[in-house]
């Protein structure tokens, strides 16, 4: 080869290289704005899931097996449907629940905590709804009623009643989490049921909705509309986080609840139905090295001061701004949220004692708690707005109203002559059949197999099913022209 082909052979191979990162860095797409988003029974209530289970602090040596994990833990993951009256509106961060804004449906997800039925989902996706379904992997569906709700932290627990126990995932412990530590998330984004994506814990601690109580889990794990309420869990099968939310300026950036916050609280939604935290009412900072030395403060930790609001607790028990409060009830107090974790942890009316670093001296500061208010990113709801209502329209057991199918009806829509049935005239929103493949203007043609020609005759029948006992339908679709079986899962007795 001559000599002069060298330079030129190297000189190609730079330019290349060059126009090869400028294509690289230019042909980024955009990124789209997403809207906002079997175990034998318990001896007792919470008995196998109130305690979470110990976790070792060591890496495993082998390789992560999340095939493994997902086929021991996917049988936990249940899908949550509601009929709920409206959804949340944008923001930079959201709450991934699916809705269908003409049937005002959601759909979320949930994992079982309990054999005896317990689940757990976020609150966003049973906030306002009038009906909540569970339906299991292996098909069978349930009417759940909301055991308790903590709005602060966006948990949700969920009651189902099985036949039998069901399979329930073990807790793990948030706290062992660390970055860069692998995790995966199951189930049902965008009606995709049972799907499951992996990554890593990209941050610990995050603040998102309430920057004194949140403390979520970041992940690039793939989360979204659906996912809601879905475990995230560690390599070990444990769950270590409730998925709960995603940016909606960037992809792959997902939060979960982490779940020691959610077990802290779990007997209280049990027993109360709600949440109640202590509450302050101050503006804290934590010192660093450069406020310690401008402010020339002698405690390098503690919770500092920074605004007093009127009419709060620490407002009566005479706090000031620039106080540094170094200890609670003799605990050492080293940063700003661990001075709220620890108020939160105390029930509004307990009186709080503080030992208070102020101008040289310590001081104690007796401070009466009040009940911490919900953060301005969750809408105020009582309890019992998240309790589902009896079905409106409709007979109670199967949610359906028909009408007499004539022969006028039968010429004018084209359906074959032999047919006799009734016809469906409306659909509950908050009744059993929402859940199915019955749709308005179907025809019914026999309930468990008995003939249906009238409406008195469907009436009759229905008054004879038992609550609790699933009802198989036969229809007859107009728009396909083809008959299908379904099974409707009928609310138990009040």
């Amino acid at each position: 080869m001559k000599r002069w082909l060298w330079p030129l052979l190297a000189l190609t191979g730079v330019v290349g290289f060059l126009l090869g990162l400028v294509a690289a860095g230019s042909g980024r797409a955009p990124i789209p704005q997403i809207a906002r988003l079997p175990a034998a029974p318990a001896a007792g209530p919470l008995a196998l899931v109130a305690q979470p289970l110990p976790a070792s602090d060591a890496v495993p040596s082998a390789p992560v097996d999340f095939a493994t994990v997902v086929s021991r833990l996917n049988g936990t993951v249940v899908n949550v449907d509601t009929v709920s009256r409206d959804s949340e509106e944008g923001s930079r961060f959201v709450f991934p629940r699916r809705w269908s804004d003409e049937l005002r449906e959601g759909s979320g997800s949930g994992f079982v905590i309990d054999p005896a039925g317990l689940i757990l989902t976020n609150y966003h996706v049973i906030d306002d709804a009038t009906r909540v379904t569970v339906t299991l992997r292996d098909g069978r569906i349930f009417k759940a009623r909301v055991v308790g709700i903590d709005p602060a932290i966006d948990v949700a627990l969920l009651q189902v009643s099985p036949s039998e126990p069901l399979r329930a995932a073990p807790l793990g412990r948030s706290k062992n989490l660390r970055v860069g530590e692998w995790v995966c998330a199951i189930g049902n984004p965008l009606g995709y049921v049972h799907s499951v994506t992996v990554g890593v814990v990209s941050f610990l601690g995050r603040k998102v909705f309430d920057p004194s109580l949140d403390a979520l889990i970041q992940t690039d794990a793939a989360i979204t509309f659906g996912n809601s309420g879905g475990p995230l869990i560690n390599a070990r099968g444990e769950v270590v986080g409730i998925t709960a939310a995603i940016s909606g300026q960037a992809a792959n950036i997902g939060f979960a609840v982490p779940i020691d916050q959610v077990v802290a609280v779990l007997q209280q939604m049990r027993e109360t139905g709600t949440v109640t935290r202590g509450y302050l009412g101050l503006g804290l900072t934590t010192i660093t090295p450069e406020l310690q030395r401008a402010l020339h403060l002698q405690p390098a930790q503690g919770a500092l001061v920074q605004e007093v609001p009127e009419s709060t607790p620490a407002e009566r028990a005479g706090l000031r701004p620039y106080d540094v409060i170094v200890a609670a009830d003799d605990q050492p107090i080293s940063s700003d949220e661990e001075l709220t974790r620890f108020i939160a942890s105390r029930r509004p009316g307990a009186l709080a004692r503080l030992q208070v670093w102020r101008d040289g001296e310590t001081i104690a500061v007796p401070v009466k708690l009040t009940q911490r208010p919900l953060p301005p990113s969750m809408r105020s709801l009582a309890a019992e707005t998240a309790q589902v209502r009896p079905a409106s329209r409709g007979d109670q057991l199967l949610g359906l109203s028909v009408g007499e199918l004539d022969a006028a009806q039968i010429h004018r829509r084209n359906l074959p002559e032999t047919l006799g049935g009734v016809v469906i005239t409306s659909v509950d929103t908050a009744g059993p059949a929402r859940v199915t493949p019955i749709k308005t203007g179907q025809i019914l043609l026999e309930i468990n197999r008995q003939r249906v020609v009238s409406v008195a005759q469907y009436k009759a029948i229905v008054s004879a099913l038992r609550p609790g006992v699933p009802v198989a339908v036969l229809m007859y679709d107009p728009a396909s022209r083809q008959r299908f079986l379904h099974a409707i899962a009928t609310d138990p007795a009040p």
